[in-house]
């Protein structure tokens, strides 16, 4: 009976192909229906950054096949959007007015970019990076563009600046506030990206956003900026954030604050409904309130947790949720909680100018729930085995000073 079960899983990111292979692992008679809104199996989104630069080729970029789907006996069906979700009745409906049957559903269908809230923002040449399909237009725009406008103080508006600059275009970086990432660094943290940024002939403005796009000829030509600078432009790159595709949900009773929220075993209030990666809101042990992060490794170890316990495991989400990146040429990485998900961390930070590496600190109930750290960092480990083992720190600073 076991063997007959019908698993749904909404949403073909590295969170839900990882838990549909994890779940024809364990039962292989089971029937596993992977349903995907793009018309692509499988690709790596941390190679996109890469692709956009031009250090990776496309073909890389893929992780699976349609026939590698078919040999795991996983049902894929591709460019298939859900749009509602019946929980009595065990169904899911699709845009086309498809229903698929579930005996266990899983949602891990991430988020879509905010749009440019801008008069001109459809205008094209406008350029969001979430998709394969967002990198190959930028790569096309690439052959004919030569100044770009960056948008946003989130990692992929970081990543779209180093991209268009690694590609030759002119960048003007605009960040609404007073620094990239401004939740998560202080100012000490802020002054050192700016450096690194200006090092690589990017100019960032703070404090300014885009007011009108203007266009000429139907592309893109000039932003105007609320500070009421006009900046000639070929392409602008949007890096504003995500808002989470749970409008499926609606009606369910499935709670949705931002993303969705699960328990420890990724397991939502709904029985026979779970949620992973980026969407998901998950109970972290570790800090015990809930925490989202929309990083690769946490969705795929999401994926593995869940595909068990959708099988019957019993198995509680325990890993540090980690996200690395270059920054431009030196590297980023966040772990556990951070200001951006937690307002009420508290931190203290260390910065070295000469060698241009910062780490700063995060505290809750006198345990590290967290760190951000720029240039070195050797200290990732010892940071993510505190935070797992929930080591009282008695001095902060001290212990800031031991990791430096």
């Amino acid at each position: 009976m076991a063997d007959s079960k019908r698993y749904v899983i909404v949403g073909n990111g590295v969170a839900g192909t990882t838990a549909a292979e994890t779940l024809k692992k364990l039962e292989p008679q089971s029937q596993v229906t992977l349903l995907a809104a793009e018309p692509y199996p499988l690709y790596n989104r941390v190679s996109l950054p890469h692709y956009l630069k031009g250090t990776v080729s496309e073909d890389k970029v893929f992780m699976r096949s349609v026939e590698q789907h078919a040999q795991r006996g996983i049902d894929l069906r591709l460019e298939t959007r859900v749009v509602a979700v019946h929980p009595d009745e065990r169904v899911v409906v699709t845009e086309a007015g498809e229903t698929f049957p579930y005996d266990r559903l899983l949602i891990a269908t991430g988020g879509r970019p905010r749009p440019l809230p801008a008069p001109g923002a459809d205008t094209p040449g406008v350029y969001y990076f979430q998709t394969l399909d967002d990198t190959r237009q930028m790569v096309e725009r690439f052959a004919t563009a030569r100044r770009a406008v960056v948008v946003g103080g989130s990692f992929i508006a970081y990543e779209l600046a180093e991209g268009f600059r690694r590609r030759g275009l002119e960048v003007v970086w605009l960040i609404r506030g007073p620094r990239w990432l401004r939740r998560i660094l202080d100012e000490d943290g802020g002054r050192l990206v700016d450096l690194l940024a200006r090092d690589h002939g990017i100019e960032i403005l703070y404090g300014e956003e885009v007011a009108e796009v203007h266009a000429a000829q139907g592309t893109v030509r000039a932003v105007t900026t609320t500070g009421g600078h006009r900046i000639e432009a070929d392409m602008v790159g949007c890096g504003l954030g995500l808002d989470f595709y749970t409008e499926l949900l609606e009606g369910t009773g499935v709670e949705v604050q931002g993303g969705v929220v699960t328990d420890e075993f990724l397991q939502t209030n709904v029985p026979g409904i779970y949620a992973a990666g980026d969407v998901a809101r998950f109970f972290d042990v570790f800090i015990g309130r809930h925490n989202q992060m929309g990083t690769w490794n946490n969705a795929m170890t999401h994926g593995r947790v869940v595909g068990a316990n959708m099988a019957g495991a019993n198995r509680p989400y325990r890993e540090v949720p980690v996200y690395s990146s270059g920054l431009f040429d030196s590297k980023i990485t966040a772990i556990g909680a951070t200001p951006e998900n937690h307002p009420g961390v508290e931190a203290v930070s260390h910065v070295d100018w000469d060698n241009r590496q910062y780490q700063r600190l995060f505290f809750l109930d006198g345990r590290l729930v967290g760190a951000v750290l720029i240039g070195d960092l050797r200290a990732r480990k010892k940071i993510v085995d505190m935070i797992t083992q929930r080591e009282t720190v008695e001095d902060p600073n001290r212990l800031i000073l031991s990791l430096t």
